[in-house]
């Protein structure tokens, strides 16, 4: 047999570097096919959802501006009126008004919020909390905030579909970013330029809008990413899978965050019957109230109760729904570790359930966290204008993609990359990108769909492969 010298196997021969040529050449064709196609169709729902989150993001100086009248008040009192004495008079003063929940605020120039259900409409009604008068109402779901929130949800139109395109676009933004630093990563100094630092090239040029595509998408990845994911909780169906994961491995709420005995069976959860939840609540069983004959307690007990646990104001009291109902104190706090939900009978005063962030496991805590830097709120102005700066960014991304895939496409084509000619890297890359659709399920499903028309259609007619065509 015939021994290779050490020194000359240190070298690879021109025929390994054609090889290795080769393969990287075929990973990049075929990861490029699968981020030009996700690009194509999602980023104008990215545009979308990067648009109505930065204008949701800076939501408290919004609403703070055009509902100054209604949230503040006109004069600061020494002491604010008892929560009961307060419903009361609202009650008494607007005849058929049935009050749900109160939120005392911690802010002294901040109104009281009640939600209320008046003429059979649903309202949040604000009273200065030294006078007990009502200093407006208004329809939560339609004020100026309210409009982008569904935006960015629901695209607007709402229901499930829309909600599941959210999320579908959303899932898909993961790839995009992934597969992005995979193609613009440098792997020489010289790709310094176009990807870390842009080419000073004359404006409107397709180099200018590449990278213009390229170094912000570069230096924003893993701003935009955080954002993404931290956003994925609230999803349909993988924030379904998420709280289940977090739930099967005791890292969402443990069984000893409940203060009386065991878990509560209930059918009905936390999020069914009070609002200003923490995102690690939302799904706890809510606990029932002993019956027996005892005269429910008020509001002002409820709150000295909430007070003698500690509970951080702002937070909202909910009444009981039926005889058997508790109330319910909630507060999901710009600072996680603040956060609190407690379920109370409502006739002894006892605490049924007492859930603060200490009793959160790891992953309900790390999305706690999340969820609060999604929503700007985690640390101040800084954490609004970061969101503001990764919103703008993919917008500029998605739109500067648009602009140089319309330079290069050729007339009567759509311009797609060609295939791999390496059969087992095209594998390979379908392989894990059902692995991704295995992670998120809406992902696999669009997959298969999009298998399936390739298969059936778009192989078939002519004038469809010919416009796919490289």
């Amino acid at each position: 047999m015939r021994t290779i010298p050490a020194e000359a196997s240190e070298f690879p021969t021109p025929e390994l570097k054609r090889k290795t040529s080769g393969i990287r050449q075929s990973m990049y064709q075929s990861v490029w096919r699968w981020h030009f196609y996700a690009g194509i169709i999602f980023a104008p729902f990215l545009i979308i959802l990067a648009f109505s989150g930065s204008v949701y993001l800076f939501k408290p100086q919004i609403e703070g501006q055009l509902y100054k009248d209604m949230l503040t008040v006109r004069e600061v009192g020494t002491t604010p009126m008892a929560p009961d004495s307060i419903v009361a008079k609202i009650v008494k003063g607007y005849p058929g008004t049935v009050v749900s929940s109160i939120t005392l605020e911690s802010d002294k120039q901040s109104t009281y919020k009640l939600s209320v259900m008046s003429d059979g409409i649903s309202k949040t009604m604000y009273v200065d909390p030294y006078t007990g008068h009502a200093r407006g109402a208004m329809d939560s779901s339609k004020t100026f905030t309210a409009f982008f929130k569904k935006l960015h949800s629901e695209l607007v139109i709402g229901g499930t579909f829309a909600n599941r395109l959210v999320e579908l676009a959303a899932c898909w933004a993961v790839i995009l970013i992934v597969t992005g630093l995979f193609l613009w990563w440098p792997k020489s100094i010289a790709d310094v330029w176009g990807t870390i630092l842009p080419r000073f090239s004359k404006p409107g040029t397709r180099l200018f809008w590449r990278d213009l595509h390229a170094v912000p998408a570069f230096w924003l990845s893993l701003l935009i990413l955080a954002i993404i994911l931290s956003g994925l909780p609230w999803s349909g169906i993988l924030g379904g899978q998420i709280d289940k994961l977090a739930n099967s491995t005791n890292t969402n709420t443990p069984p000893f965050a409940y203060s009386f005995g065991a878990k509560p069976e209930s059918v009905t959860v936390a999020k069914d019957i009070a609002a200003d939840l923490p995102w690690a609540a939302e799904n706890i069983p809510v606990p029932v109230s002993m019956a027996g004959g005892y005269v429910p307690l008020g509001l002002n007990d409820i709150a000295h109760i909430a007070d003698d646990q500690q509970v951080i104001k702002p937070y909202t009291i909910t009444y009981p729904s039926g005889a058997k109902g508790v109330f319910t104190v909630s507060t999901a706090h710009s600072k996680p570790g603040d956060n609190a939900t407690l379920h109370i009978d409502q006739y002894s005063g006892a605490v049924l359930t007492d859930v603060r962030f200490a009793d959160y496991g790891i992953m309900a805590k790390l999305i706690s966290y999340g969820i609060a830097f999604h929503e700007g709120r985690l640390f101040g102005l800084t954490n609004q204008l970061l969101g503001l700066i990764a919103c703008l960014g993919l917008i500029l991304i998605s739109i500067s993609s648009y602009v140089m895939w319309k330079k290069r496409k050729p007339t009567g084509k759509l311009g797609a990359p060609s295939k791999s000619k390496n059969s087992k890297i095209t594998i390979g890359v379908l392989t894990i990108m059902l692995v991704c659709g295995a992670l998120m399920p809406l992902v696999g499903l669009s997959i298969l769909i999009v298998l399936v028309l390739d298969l059936l259609i778009l192989r078939r007619i002519k004038s469809l492969r010919h416009w796919f065509s490289a």
